[in-house]
């Protein structure tokens, strides 16, 4: 079965250059394109596709409404793309909900790498950018409403086994799964059980949140990233 993706851009030529460099790829398909906002939402509600590309920067609705929207209402995974590494509007982008983001100018094998990795139920964390401005939002003492609850970190952290805590701490350190199953010494299937646990557990949509929660926690504090190179 193909991945769907929806590429949402106000600007023709990268929104077509990107169409045509997926829909080169086997198992991709670009369903829809759409030039603002608002097209996005509604080109998702009708195609409903696995993964939408939106820009950050949009007309009639900005990409980070429109990624609000898309992310309560569908199960769509949202890659949220700018033309610039640190974007103020990025911090509200992983708050909306989005999986990651790429800048504008990403290689082609990146673009088709990240579309499979967010499709797969994965986030785009890897990057030493994203594990930067993640932690600098936390810094700042930004309030992430969607994970917000009325206990305390450490309450929140206690329903996690001893396990799934390593697990988290090891998710906000930028690792991949493969690369925690080899430090647990365990499958990636275990690994991806822990990860799936710590989600529900802790009422998180997806991997970004998780790290999110574990800077606002004080599981991990700020530098500790690994691979960071900063």
């Amino acid at each position: 079965m193909s991945i769907r993706v929806v590429v949402a851009d106000d600007q023709e030529l990268v929104r077509s250059g990107f169409t045509m460099i997926l829909d080169a790829q086997p198992g991709i398909e670009v369903v829809a394109e759409a030039g603002d906002g608002a097209e996005a939402v509604e080109a998702v509600r009708r195609h409903t596709p696995d993964v939408l590309l939106l820009d950050i920067r949009m007309p009639v609705m900005d990409g980070i409404e429109a990624a609000r929207a898309v992310c309560a209402e569908s199960a769509c995974r949202v890659v949220m793309l700018t033309t610039f590494d640190v974007d103020a509007y990025v911090y509200d982008a992983l708050y909306a909900g989005a999986s990651g983001f790429l800048l504008k100018d990403v290689r082609r094998d990146d673009l088709v790498h990240a579309v499979r990795v967010v499709a797969a139920g994965d986030s785009l964390l890897a990057p030493s950018v994203t594990r930067r401005l993640v932690a600098d939002f936390v810094r700042r003492g930004r309030t992430n409403e969607s994970v917000s609850v009325t206990t305390s970190p450490a309450q929140r952290l206690a329903v996690l086994t001893a396990r799934e805590e390593e697990t988290l701490r090891l998710l906000a350190r930028g690792l991949s799964n493969a690369e925690i199953a080899a430090a647990f010494v365990v499958s990636e299937h275990t690994v991806k059980t822990h990860v799936s646990n710590v989600l529900s557990k802790l009422a998180l949509r997806d991997r970004v949140q998780a790290v999110i929660c574990a800077y606002e926690s004080g599981l991990v504090v700020p530098g500790e990233a690994a691979g960071d190179g900063a």
